[in-house]
């Protein structure tokens, strides 16, 4: 079973926005790792597989 990234992106926003509503505090940690992935799979393609 593969998911595309197109797929997991909606996911994964979905998830961090109901953390973000739990846990207003842990706003800083997801954005920060959000933005640290995507800057890896800009800078090397071939880690998204």
């Amino acid at each position: 079973m593969t998911i595309s990234t197109l797929a997991l992106t909606p996911l994964i926003s979905l998830i961090a926005g109901v953390l973000i509503l739990i846990m207003p505090r842990l706003l800083n940690y997801i954005v920060a790792l959000y933005l640290i992935v995507v800057g890896l799979l800009g800078l090397f393609p071939q880690l998204a597989g």
